[in-house]
Protein backbone atom coordinates (compact mmCIF):
# COMPACT_ATOMS: atom_id res chain seq x y z
CA UNK A 1 0.00 0.00 0.00
CA UNK A 2 2.53 2.30 0.60
CA UNK A 3 4.29 1.71 -2.79
CA UNK A 4 1.26 2.80 -4.16
CA UNK A 5 0.78 5.56 -2.50
CA UNK A 6 4.03 6.74 -3.46
CA UNK A 7 3.91 6.30 -7.11
CA UNK A 8 0.92 8.72 -6.39
CA UNK A 9 2.40 10.91 -4.53
CA UNK A 10 5.45 10.91 -7.82
CA UNK A 11 2.57 11.22 -10.41
CA UNK A 12 1.05 14.14 -8.67
CA UNK A 13 4.45 16.06 -8.30
CA UNK A 14 4.88 15.52 -11.97
CA UNK A 15 1.33 16.98 -12.91
CA UNK A 16 1.88 19.86 -10.83
CA UNK A 17 5.64 20.45 -12.31
CA UNK A 18 3.86 20.03 -15.50
CA UNK A 19 1.22 22.72 -15.34
CA UNK A 20 4.03 25.20 -13.63
CA UNK A 21 1.64 27.53 -13.30
CA UNK A 22 3.14 30.25 -15.08
CA UNK A 23 1.29 33.56 -14.79
CA UNK A 24 3.78 35.40 -16.64
CA UNK A 25 3.56 33.84 -20.08
CA UNK A 26 -0.03 34.08 -19.36
CA UNK A 27 -0.68 38.05 -18.78
CA UNK A 28 1.73 40.41 -20.14
CA UNK A 29 2.49 42.98 -17.27
CA UNK A 30 0.94 46.72 -17.02
CA UNK A 31 2.63 49.09 -18.45
CA UNK A 32 1.32 52.48 -17.05
CA UNK A 33 2.97 55.31 -17.67
CA UNK A 34 3.37 58.48 -14.49
CA UNK A 35 1.50 60.91 -16.78
CA UNK A 36 -1.29 58.49 -17.35
CA UNK A 37 -1.27 58.24 -13.42
CA UNK A 38 -1.41 61.85 -12.96
CA UNK A 39 -4.19 62.15 -15.36
CA UNK A 40 -6.44 59.29 -14.01
CA UNK A 41 -6.08 61.58 -10.26
CA UNK A 42 -6.90 64.93 -12.12
CA UNK A 43 -9.69 63.79 -13.64
CA UNK A 44 -10.71 61.95 -10.31
CA UNK A 45 -9.91 65.18 -8.50
CA UNK A 46 -11.85 67.21 -10.90
CA UNK A 47 -14.45 64.58 -10.93
CA UNK A 48 -14.62 65.45 -6.85
CA UNK A 49 -14.32 69.34 -6.66
CA UNK A 50 -17.81 68.68 -9.21
CA UNK A 51 -19.62 66.90 -6.95
CA UNK A 52 -18.66 69.28 -4.24
CA UNK A 53 -20.17 72.21 -5.89
CA UNK A 54 -23.12 70.21 -6.59
CA UNK A 55 -23.64 69.35 -3.47
CA UNK A 56 -23.14 73.07 -1.96
CA UNK A 57 -25.20 74.28 -4.68
CA UNK A 58 -27.91 72.13 -3.36
CA UNK A 59 -27.12 73.28 0.01
CA UNK A 60 -27.57 76.70 -0.29
CA UNK A 61 -31.19 75.77 -2.60
CA UNK A 62 -32.53 74.14 0.31
CA UNK A 63 -30.99 76.68 2.90
CA UNK A 64 -32.83 79.26 0.87
CA UNK A 65 -36.07 77.14 0.98
CA UNK A 66 -36.28 76.60 4.43
CA UNK A 67 -35.43 80.97 5.12
CA UNK A 68 -38.66 81.29 3.03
Amino acid sequence: MKKVLFAMAIAGMFGFVACNNNKAAEEPAQDTTVAECCAAQEEAVADSNAIESAAEEVAEAVAEEITK
